[in-house]
């Protein structure tokens, strides 16, 4: 949390995004507990699978072997996502990543957990990257490390845009570093939102190509 944020917590304590109460959590208890959580699935074809592991009818097309989602991108957890990364609201990271660690118990115990880098022309306009700062929460939280071993090259915009202009837009958008920490080990990606899913399966393409054993990834809400 930010000295700024921590100054407006005491004098201004946050307004409840679900039902308006005066809290000092941008999303209070009895909300959270109305966010629905979502079932254990492939996230590509939603298929009921163990741990959400991507299903064999699915596993081929993709790079990730499970995707591990918390809830919907609606509601209440659309609205801690704006707030969170258009209104300068760290304190929804703390909450996010809260949520997301159980999520993490499937996990493997030498996994690690690397954030998808945010577009610089964002960081820049918000200050700091919320995927970053949600991987680094949960490594906090849990035994897992947390490392930056994706560097983005492509800027491009990709609210509103279709998978198939997502994926142009993504060829060769990633670059791995730090190699040495990726060859043959379980990768867990970090993000608040999963779309189309093509940024995440760039990502992970990049990260096997660079000898990752496998990679998975870990996201709040999915549209």
């Amino acid at each position: 949390m930010s000295i700024i944020e921590q100054i407006v917590r005491v004098f201004a304590p946050h307004v409840c995004l679900g039902c308006g109460a005066e809290d000092d959590r941008l999303v209070c208890k009895a909300c959270v507990a109305t966010i629905p959580v979502v079932p254990s699935r492939c996230y590509r074809c939603k298929t009921v699978t163990d741990a959400y592991a991507v299903c064999s009818a699915c596993v081929g097309a993709t790079p990730l072997r499970r995707v591990f989602v918390y809830t919907h991108y609606q509601g209440v957890a659309k609205e801690l996502v704006h707030h969170m990364k258009y209104e300068r609201a760290q304190a929804g990271v703390r909450e996010i990543a809260a949520l997301l660690q159980p999520l993490l118990a499937a996990v493997p115990e030498e996994a690690m957990l690397a954030h998808m880098p945010t577009a610089t022309s964002r960081v820049r306009a918000r200050g700091y990257d919320q995927a970053r700062l949600i991987a680094r929460s949960l490594s906090r939280r849990t035994t897992l490390p947390w490392r930056s071993l994706l560097v983005r090259i492509g800027q491009a915009h990709q609210v509103g845009a279709t998978r198939a202009e997502r994926l142009r837009q993504l060829e060769h958008a990633f670059r791995p570093v730090h190699g040495e920490m990726i060859r043959g080990r379980h990768i867990v990606l970090v993000d608040d939102v999963l779309t189309t899913g093509a940024t995440l399966e760039t990502a992970a393409r990049a990260l096997k190509q660079a000898g990752a054993r496998s990679v998975s990834a870990v996201v709040f809400a999915q549209a």
